[in-house]
């Protein structure tokens, strides 16, 4: 079950069994500031209420499922989902007219004797400016479980790397408000000459990380990534998975405020895989707000409450997570008729 809020005061829970699909006509019971509200879903599974007159803030809202002849919530057979969450509209990102542009080079030299006379002539490459963004405007909510959807070349991960500092935009302006954990490209800043030791201080500084923390943390770190006497040994020495466990467990050291995560993270060995994908739920158990960039229509419909549509760098679509998937997933398989038609 999934608690929402709209600008208007009206907040809706939707029931779906574990297949996704819409419980009818089953009653929800609402706690919100000690009073009691009840709403039947409809054939989508949205049961709404609307309230007017609570007072801007935080409020503990508490959505309970009783169960009936038909459904029961205690059941493993009905896999219903239950949430409590804390509806708060406080604003934690905020972007305003968000554009990033890459330069690349117009015509590729292919051979030493153009290169050479170019040179010669002094001619500078021709650069052309390719916009990954273009004026893109939202706010993500304390809490939001927030999707990303869109095709490859959308800006979704730009997107996400701005939002995690690691890029600047080229105009506009990114806010955000508490401590961002970024499960983006882990391990990045890792000097492959150095030790694992060395590098959980680098790659700590570069997550903003205070050196006297990462040192009084460092046996936790060594002992999650499982990586043992490893850690004195060179990072050019490591697999991708020992590095990518080692980046994993420096950024999920702190406790955030905001979680970025670009893709499920597929962490090293099934046993690490299991362990990173219970951290991160518990993290999202806490209440911390995420913004989740996936190609799993899944994915997204089962931990997001919202979702955006990218497409060539700007919004198509904003809304619920389940109303956006499912104009993606009929937008994906409009496309995929057309390109059949052309061949």
């Amino acid at each position: 079950m999934k608690m929402y809020i709209n600008n208007e005061g009206q907040y809706y829970a939707r029931l779906r069994d574990y297949e996704f699909q819409p419980i009818e006509g089953e009653e929800l019971k609402f706690t919100i500031e000690d009073k009691t509200y009840t709403a039947k879903t409809d054939s989508k599974g949205f049961a709404k209420i609307d309230i007017k007159d609570l007072k801007k803030g935080t409020h503990n809202v508490l959505v309970e499922y009783a169960g009936s002849s038909k459904y029961d919530p205690s059941s493993k057979t009905s896999k219903l989902e239950m949430l409590v969450r804390t509806i708060d509209k406080e604003v934690v990102i905020e972007v305003k007219n968000l554009s990033m542009e890459f330069k690349v080079t117009k015509d590729k030299i292919d051979t030493l004797k153009e290169f050479i006379i170019r040179t010669i002539k002094r001619n500078k490459e021709e650069h052309k400016k390719i916009k990954i963004l273009d004026d893109i405007t939202f706010n993500v909510y304390k809490g939001d479980k927030l999707g990303i959807l869109g095709f490859n070349g959308a800006g979704k991960s730009t997107l996400l790397k701005i939002m995690a500092g690691i890029y600047e935009p080229t105009s506009g302006s990114i806010t955000t408000h508490g401590k961002i954990a970024p499960l983006l490209e882990l391990g990045a800043g890792f000097d492959k000459n150095y030790t694992g030791k060395n590098n959980i201080f680098l790659n700590g500084a570069f997550l903003s990380l205070d050196e006297k923390f990462l040192k009084e943390k460092y046996d936790e770190i060594v002992e999650y990534s499982e990586l043992g006497d490893f850690i004195n040994y060179p990072i050019k020495n490591y697999s991708s998975g020992m590095r990518t466990k080692l980046g994993f467990s420096i950024a999920t050291l702190i406790n955030p405020d905001i979680l970025i995560i670009d893709e499920i993270l597929s962490v090293g060995d099934i046993k690490f895989r299991q362990k990173s994908a219970e951290k991160i739920n518990s993290m999202m158990e806490e209440g911390v707000t995420v913004l989740l960039v996936s190609h799993s229509i899944k994915q997204i419909r089962k931990i997001c409450d919202t979702c955006i549509w990218l497409e060539n760098g700007k919004i198509k679509m904003q809304g619920d997570a389940d109303e956006v998937c499912d104009a993606y997933v009929k937008g994906a398989e409009k496309d995929m008729k057309k390109a059949k038609q052309k061949k």
